[in-house]
């Protein structure tokens, strides 16, 4: 299941990507166009801008402002920085790859082949989709 931090920030990159011309946008105004708690997405949208999706600007005319075309964004990047890795069991993570403790051999495990199918679905999806797409 989808995380409400991703969802979150899947709402808020869509709204700032809405944004004429990048200018940068307060916190308060995206909690409540987008009905998000304020708080909440603050550390989202840090977690944004820590990663290189997001920048800032402090002061009067402040706020988070998107910093790559919406085009340039791929869902891959978002859902990894948000969700964490696309595999939903360690053993077939692309980038978070882990043996599992209780399987003795990965190639005959069917859980392992269900899980591969699985992630590479997703990966499908989230490669041929930007946040361009989602506007």
């Amino acid at each position: 299941m989808l995380s409400k931090k991703t969802k979150y920030g899947l709402k808020a990159l869509t709204y700032l990507a809405k944004v004429e011309g990048r200018q940068p946008v307060q916190i308060a105004e995206i909690a409540k166009c987008e009905n998000i708690s304020q708080k909440f997405l603050e550390s989202i949208l840090l977690t944004l801008r820590r990663n290189g999706l997001l920048g800032s600007k402090k002061g009067k005319g402040g706020g988070y402002y998107l910093i790559k075309e919406p085009q340039d964004v791929q869902m891959t990047t978002v859902m990894r920085v948000l969700e964490g890795p696309i595999a939903m069991v360690p053993c077939v993570s692309l980038n978070f790859y882990e043996k599992c403790d209780d399987c003795p051999d990965e190639e005959e495990c069917s859980v392992h082949k269900l899980m591969l199918l699985v992630r590479d679905s997703a990966l499908d999806v989230y490669r041929n989709n930007t946040l361009a797409d989602l506007l």
